[in-house]
């Protein structure tokens, strides 16, 4: 009868422990999950001021160069004459 009520005692002690490894592991598990929240929080605000600067400096540039497409596509023009001379002047 000594091993069976050792038997009990041994298993008591290790329900004991699971659920106090449940109990870790829940704190565990919770402790990570807000601090991923904060992150993610913080993550969330960077992106917000971000593309508030971001719009802020488009309406600036619209403001100074109302024709920034136009100056674009001339650059563009202008890029492909010089890259044409260039590779006429190589043959």
């Amino acid at each position: 009868m000594n091993t069976h009520v050792d038997l009990q005692t041994i298993a008591l002690i290790l329900a004991w422990v699971g659920t106090a490894c449940w109990g870790v592991c829940f704190w565990w598990m919770h402790r990570l999950s807000s601090r991923q929240e904060t992150m993610l929080r913080e993550l969330h605000d960077v992106t917000k001021r971000i593309e508030r600067l971001s719009k802020a400096e488009h309406d600036l540039i619209s403001e100074v160069h109302p024709k920034v497409d136009a100056i674009k596509e001339s650059v563009k023009d202008v890029a492909v004459a010089v890259s044409a001379e260039n590779a006429s002047q190589k043959l």
